[in-house]
């Protein structure tokens, strides 16, 4: 072991040796960076703004509120989205809240309360600068989205209601029953429509982004396809931002609707953008369980359930198979307030999750497989009321009904973890912008507000910091660097790009295998969940990696595409996206495999203490950033070591 100073020299030395590009955050206080920031960006003035055109792929919260933001601000701008409308995308599936730190309940919230339990949160592996950025700003957003009309839930008095969330203390989290990210979404959505009817936004439904184009290093377009005529066309612009969203469909099964992809990201890293964390991938602990061998999906209950629920497995194996009401209150085992008193069952998903595991593991899991815990909600019923609990969550319960056909206000909930959000993505600066100049990425699809694990209704907050307050402010300092309209669909490096698209489309489509796209990406989640899933091993992830590049030569030898590529055709868009996640899941597993900790949602089994995560602050405090080589199997790392101004390194404990 290394003393203090030791370590800190050994992390200090190696600093000096990075070679990531600077994460641009400006020097000083850390209260005032953001402040001061905004204050020496460059600025476009509002007669030369309508001269650029901004390209904006994905409609969810980040990409419907850049877009609206920038048109109003008076930026031409080109929004993408593969759902047959914005209102679609895949935000409008969060369900439990959005934090903000308003200290409506004078519970003792601040800002830098928000700031530190997110960095606690993401167990001291996020970026100190951008964390407290993304906590000033969020009681910016409450403000815009009741301004828009969003219906928050509110105290009888009138004022805005909040509740809790797993990893916090207070009640910070904002909602709209249980369908937040619905309301948030409509919200943008209606400012994105009001930009699309006054003109200056023009809207591209049913498209999919097939490649970045770059001119002369930066990032100036994009290749799509029409998924209705199959048309694959270039639109060029000055920017791009991608705000497409995570990567956890590369477990096959998650809690992501089934078009959620890593395509836009994987060809914008192939073409040179750092991917980073990808082995951060968080497991939510509050999912329906898996009910059969081909289930396409699992369905997410949110995390604010567990306000009012307890959580709890018999104590005794013979008890399993049991009625719960028969199971008696003296042999129960409420798992997390046992392990973790001062939070309880509110204690963090990665840690919650674990949690659910080991009872599982340890034989006292509950329904079909044993593959479950009860989530009660019987005291709170006795003690609230059922009409109480009906308001809160009502729409979760009817969901859960539908799904499993039981009654959860007669008997308790059964759930499991599952893959739900990737705190992993393409690497940016503080500008958003990413190793690529002209590529911005907001939202999910980057990596830099979560560290190792998101707490839970963090996600509705980064995407519309992002979106709302943070791209707007910080794009001017690249565009003032560029000459509005220099390149056009008509240049070489968009014809190039185009026909490599072409070509790749072509070659999916004249395999003429046995198998299905679908049957690959099923084989390739079960091993990616079994070997990179919530505990990994290195010998585990060593036998992925020994499996993951033959799976993906017998894709490209043995799939089967039907129809033609000029008409809709789904199959044609799944097998892309299989083979983008073929690739990305080696280097996914390449990253869990040089990590040697436990951090957050990344669990290695031989780094553990009792059951809980060890990080290794000395070797492994720094955001892995991997290049593209040409080699899928040797991909190369850039370490950017995390440096800290006002918080210290220390053990990350809920008990």
């Amino acid at each position: 072991m290394f003393s203090d100073s030791e370590a800190e020299a050994r992390i200090t030395d190696s600093r000096r040796r990075s070679d990531t590009p600077p994460d641009g955050a400006p020097s000083g206080p850390l209260a005032s960076k953001w402040t001061r920031h905004k204050d020496t960006s460059k600025l476009i003035s509002p007669a030369n703004r309508r001269k650029y055109t901004i390209i904006v792929v994905g409609s969810g919260l980040a990409g419907a509120a850049a877009a609206a933001t920038l048109s109003e601000q008076g930026y031409n701008v080109k929004c993408f989205c593969y759902q047959d409308s914005p209102r679609r995308a895949h935000s409008i599936a969060a369900q439990g809240g959005i934090n903000a730190a308003k200290n409506y309940h004078n519970d003792g919230d601040s800002v830098h309360r928000l700031f530190y339990e997110t960095i606690k949160g993401g167990d001291f592996r996020a970026r100190e600068a951008n964390v407290h950025r993304l906590a000033e700003v969020s009681a910016l957003i409450i403000d815009q989205c009741v301004a828009q009309g969003v219906p928050f839930a509110r105290e009888y008095g009138g004022l805005l209601a909040n509740r809790s969330f797993g990893g916090t203390q207070v009640s910070r989290t904002f909602y709209a029953a249980g369908q937040t990210g619905q309301q948030l979404l409509l919200g943008a959505y209606q400012a994105l429509s009001k930009e699309i009817s006054n003109g200056g936004v023009k809207m591209y439904s049913r498209t999919e982004m097939l490649d970045l184009v770059t001119v002369d290093g930066h990032a100036k377009g994009v290749v799509v396809r029409d998924m209705v005529t199959g048309k694959i066309s270039s639109h060029a612009g000055d920017a791009v931002l991608l705000c497409t969203g995570g990567y956890g469909n590369v477990f096959y099964l998650s809690t992501n609707a089934k078009g959620c992809n890593v395509t836009a990201t994987w060809r914008a890293h192939k073409r040179g953008a750092y991917f980073a964390n990808p082995c951060y991938t968080q497991i939510h602990p509050t999912c329906i369980p898996v009910s059969g061998a081909y289930q396409s999906k699992l369905t997410l209950m949110s995390e604010s359930l567990r306000n009012d629920g307890r959580c709890w497995v018999p104590k005794r194996k013979e008890d399993c198979g049991k009625p719960p009401a028969s199971i008696a209150e003296e042999d129960r085992d409420y798992y997390l307030e046992r392990k973790y008193p001062s939070f309880g069952n509110l204690a963090p998903r990665d840690i919650a999750s674990r949690a659910a595991k080991e009872q599982c593991d340890d034989g006292r899991g509950v329904g079909p497989g044993g593959l479950g815990v009860y989530l009660d909600f019987a005291d709170s019923i006795k003690r609230l009321g059922r009409k109480a609990i009906e308001e809160r969550y009502g729409n979760l319960f009817q969901m859960y009904e539908q799904i499993t056909g039981e009654n959860a206000y007669e008997q308790p909930m059964r759930i499991f973890p599952a893959v739900h959000y990737t705190m992993g993505g393409l690497w940016v600066d503080y500008n958003l912008m990413s190793n690529i100049p002209g590529l911005h990425v907001l939202g999910e699809a980057n990596f830099s507000d979560h560290g190792a694990n998101r707490l839970g209704a963090s996600a509705l907050m980064q995407g519309l910091a992002d979106g709302y307050f943070v791209i707007p402010a910080t794009l001017p300092n690249y565009l003032a660097t560029q000459k509005p309209g220099a390149v056009s669909e008509r240049d070489a490096d968009f014809k190039r790009v185009e026909a490599e698209v072409n070509e790749r489309t072509s070659k999916l489509l004249s395999i003429n295998g046995k198998r299905s796209a679908d049957s690959f990406h099923r084989e390739l989640g079960l091993l990616i969940w079994d070997k990179c899933g919530m505990a990994r091993t290195k010998e585990g992830l060593t036998e992925a990696l020994r499996k993951i590049p033959a799976l993906r030569e017998e894709f490209w030898s043995n799939l089967r595409v039907p129809g033609s590529g000029d008409q809709f055709n789904p199959q044609l868009e799944l097998a892309g996206r299989v083979a983008d996640f073929l690739e990305f899941g080696e280097l996914l597993c390449n990253d869990a495999l040089q990590r040697e900790e436990s951090c957050g949602g990344h669990f290695r089994s031989e780094y553990q203490d009792e059951g809980e995560a060890r990080r290794d602050d000395d070797q492994f405090s720094y955001v892995a950033a991997w290049e593209y080589t040409g080699d899928l199997s040797r991909p190369k790392l850039h370490k950017e070591w995390l440096e800290y101004q006002e918080v210290h390194f220390s053990t990350r404990s809920y008990r």
